[in-house]
Parts: C-alpha cells; sequence; structure tokens
C-alpha cells in the first residue's frame, strides 16, 4: 500500500498501531488479569481456608456482589460516554481507577477482621466496584483505537497473550509466592491454607496488586483514542439507552449471553481447580502451581496464530472447533479422575488440562475482538457510536458469568459437605468438586457452541459497515 492510500484509510479511522502501541493496550489487559484473576480464583479458598467464611455465606455474598454490579455498571457506562477527561475520554481511568482498585484488591485478602461478613462484603464490594472503574473504560478503548477489522484481530490477540501472561503468573505464580511467604510444617512443606498463612496471602496480593497498577500506567501512556464521537452528539446519552442498545442490537444480544455462559465456565473451573488438586489428588503446592498454570500456557502457542486461525476457518469455524477441543480435554480430566489406576498419573491430568485450556483460551480469548464489531453495527443502526454503553452491557453479563462461577462453586461445596478444616474429603465432596472442575464447565461449552452459532457479523459485512459509517461522517 502506497503511502497516500495508508494516509487516506488512516484519515477515515482505519489506523496501523506500532507493536509499543499494541503491547501498551495489552498490559492494561495484563494488569487486570493479575488483580481480578486472583479474585476469581483464590478468593474463595482464601475466605474458607484462611479468612474462616461458610462456603455458603461466601457463594451468596458473590452473588449480592454481582447484583450490585448490574447496578453500577450501567451507570459507569452512561457516565464514560458522557464526559470527556483531559486526560483522555477513555484511558483517564486506567489512572483514576487504578488506585483505589490496588487498595481494595489488597484488603479483600486482609484477615485483620477474621470471620468478619461485613468486612468482607465492604472491601469486595469496593473492588468490584473499582475493577469496573477500569473494565468498562479499558473494553471501550479498543474500538476507539482504529476500525480496522484485521488491526483490531491482531490489538485482540496481543492483548489476550498478554492476558494469559498475567493469568499464568496468577494461576502458577499465586501458589509459589504464598508458599515462600507461609509457615511451614515439620516437613518443611508450606501451609497455604489455614489462617496461619493469613500474611502470607495479604503479601502476595499487595505485590500483585502493586504491580498492576504499574502496568495500568503504561497502558496510559501508550493508548490515544482516534474513533470517538463528539461531546455534542455524546450529551443526550442515558442509562436507559443500555437497555435499548441491546434490544435492538442482535449482534450484541448474542455475544452478551456468549460472555455469559463463557465466563461462568471459566469462573467455575478455575474456582475449583484448587480445591481439586488439594483434596480429590492430594498434590502439593508446586503441582497446584503446575496445574493451574497449564490453564494459561497454551496462549502463548495459540493466540499469536489466531489472526491466521481466523483467516483459515473464519469465525465461526474457529470458534466450533475450539470450544470442542475444550470439551474434549474436560472429558478427559473426568475419566482420569473416575479411574483410580489413571488417577495417580498426574501427567496425565496435566495434559488433559493443557488440552481443555487450549480450547478455552482461544474461543474465550477472540470474543473480546467482536465488541468493537457489535459497537460499529450499533453506531450504524443509530448514529451514535456508545462505546462505554456496549461495554458496560458486556461488563454486566460477563460479571454475571463470573457471579454464576462464584455462586456455584460455593452452593456445591455446601451442598456436598466440604469441611475446609478436614485433610481429606468424603467420596461425595470430591465428586462434587470433580463436577465443578469437568462437568458443569463442559455442559456451559454446549451451551456457548449453540449460542455463539447465532452470531451474523462476518468480516466482510462488519468491513462494509465501518466503510458506510465513514462515508457518512464525510
Amino acid at each position: 500500500m502506497t503511502e497516500t492510500m495508508k494516509t487516506g484509510q488512516e484519515s477515515k479511522g482505519f489506523y496501523k498501531l506500532s507493536w509499543l502501541q499494541r503491547i501498551g493496550f495489552g498490559s492494561g489487559d495484563l494488569a487486570q488479569n493479575l488483580i481480578y484473576q486472583t479474585i476469581s480464583m483464590y478468593l474463595l479458598f482464601f475466605y474458607t481456608n484462611v479468612y474462616g467464611l461458610d462456603a455458603g455465606a461466601a457463594a451468596t455474598m458473590f452473588l449480592v456482589v454481582r447484583l450490585i454490579d448490574v447496578l453500577w455498571d450501567p451507570l459507569v457506562g452512561t457516565f464514560v460516554d458522557k464526559h470527556n477527561p483531559s486526560l483522555g475520554k477513555y484511558r483517564a481511568y486506567l489512572v483514576l481507577g487504578g488506585i483505589p482498585l490496588t487498595a481494595f484488591a489488597i484488603l479483600c485478602f486482609w484477615n485483620g477482621f477474621s470471620g468478619s461478613l461485613l468486612y468482607a462484603y465492604v472491601s469486595y464490594v469496593g473492588m468490584s466496584m473499582c475493577y469496573t472503574l477500569i473494565n468498562v473504560p479499558y473494553g471501550a478503548l479498543n474500538s476507539s483505537l482504529t476500525r480496522d477489522t484485521n488491526e483490531i484481530t491482531i490489538l485482540t490477540s496481543v492483548r489476550m497473550f498478554l492476558a494469559n501472561v498475567g493469568g499464568l503468573a496468577v494461576a502458577s505464580g499465586i501458589p509459589i509466592v504464598v508458599a515462600f511467604f507461609a509457615p511451614k510444617d515439620a516437613a518443611g512443606d508450606a501451609i497455604i491454607n489455614t489462617p496461619e498463612s493469613s500474611t502470607a496471602w495479604f503479601t502476595t496480593m499487595a505485590i500483585y496488586a502493586i504491580i498492576g497498577f504499574l502496568l495500568l500506567l503504561f497502558c496510559f501512556t501508550q493508548t490515544k483514542e482516534r474513533v470517538v464521537m463528539d461531546n455534542k452528539e455524546m450529551a443526550n446519552v442515558k442509562v436507559s439507552d443500555l437497555w435499548k442498545e441491546f434490544a435492538r442490537n442482535r449482534p450484541l444480544r448474542v455475544i452478551a449471553f456468549f460472555f455469559i455462559t463463557a465466563f461462568a465456565m471459566m469462573s467455575v473451573g478455575n474456582a475449583a481447580g484448587s480445591y481439586y488438586m488439594t483434596y480429590n489428588l492430594a498434590a502439593n503446592s508446586d503441582q497446584l502451581a503446575i496445574f493451574m498454570g497449564l490453564g494459561s500456557v497454551p496462549a502463548f502457542i495459540f493466540m499469536p496464530l489466531v489472526p491466521a486461525i481466523k483467516r483459515a476457518v473464519g469465525k465461526r469455524g474457529m470458534f466450533n472447533i475450539f470450544l470442542s477441543i475444550a470439551i474434549f480435554g474436560m472429558i478427559i480430566l473426568y475419566v482420569v479422575s473416575m479411574v483410580p489406576a489413571l488417577k495417580s498419573q498426574l501427567w496425565i491430568v496435566y495434559v488433559a488440562q493443557f488440552i481443555k485450556s487450549t480450547g478455552v483460551i482461544v474461543a474465550t480469548g477472540y470474543m473480546w475482538a467482536l465488541v468493537p464489531e457489535v459497537i460499529s453495527y450499533g453506531e450504524y443502526t443509530s448514529g451514535r457510536r456508545i462505546s462505554g454503553i456496549v461495554n458496560a452491557l458486556t461488563g454486566i453479563f460477563f460479571k454475571a458469568g463470573m457471579a454464576l462461577g462464584g455462586v456455584v462453586p460455593g452452593l456445591v461445596l455446601a451442598f456436598v459437605d466440604f469441611d475446609p478444616k478436614a485433610t481429606t474429603q468424603t467420596l461425595f465432596a470430591e465428586q462434587g468438586i470433580l463436577w465443578l472442575v469437568a462437568v458443569i464447565p463442559a455442559l456451559l461449552l454446549v451451551l456457548a457452541m449453540f449460542i455463539i452459532s447465532k452470531y451474523e457479523l462476518e468480516d466482510d459485512v462488519i468491513d462494509k459497515i465501518n466503510e458506510e459509517i465513514e462515508n457518512r461522517s464525510k
């Protein structure tokens, strides 16, 4: 492409970004994963085994917090769309929300009010509200950088690659770092699942949260909004526009329900992983770190290949292939866990986890590239690019999925009489944990395959839509 053609395309909003800008944008998701994935994977474990909360009470709290998010997210999305801070329409919140998020995340793992349900509510609600204050504008930031679908695919691949760097640092790193600071038993093994390890958990979260904040600052310095509506056009944005957009934007409805099932699946599996390795397989902290880390490792192999895979098989084909791979991995994990002779072979468990994670990472990673498409579709049909509203909607459904992921494990553990004080669990409790790791996530993935089959915005369609929008603006 000649320089003149490039300039012409960029003047129409089809910007090409440098690798530093792509990495800078992706570092924002890396930062959020260092904080929120720690909450998602280990907070329930911390609450039941270290802090001293009943599993049922913790499950109820997770549900209440998500209901608060349903009210809070649209308010944030509307506010973001209507205002234009001097630090940037969307990127300003990386700094403004990053400071309190860091503080609340650390406080979630403080045992100063051991067993206090009120303190748990205050710290968790505060963390969740601050996370929304970053996550909604960050999601909108993606669609404000460029309209170019190939560039958005690359951006999403980089973003998901770095998000999974964060996921790996959390999944494998948290048990290792906690074990480093935790007290040791007579055999020299770290004690990470009793109240005595509370200081280790607090110190670990503090390290991760501060690193996360520094990465948010880096994201802030490397991004710039280019594709946004002017203030006059956004002056009349209202909270009610969220539900109007949901009602008339069919592609948005499809990905919204996909978000629910996908994040419920991930959250259930992630929350159950620590219980599964600790009680079903009697694994130590090192083996737990390997298992949890394999939930992110496939990203470093497959996420760079996503643009090529999508070109070869299309969006729908890519979703079907990798969701099927994930289900296959869960089936292996279930069979291995039911056969005593195989159960002792941890390498088979690791292989099953790798296969499952490969499918989950690619399918759920690429779905973020669909959000800018439904934003453009909404702009095409309504004339308004309400990125904050749309990302608030996806945030609501993302958190609805996370709510299921938080509530279901707690309820199942309570139902099967899980005892956090026991070193071994009953067969009924172990079966309940296995359902959380393999069966329930597999059922949710089957539903996700059906939902995403209804998505209609192929690349040629969305490219024509973006061209038409730019032609109108001229």
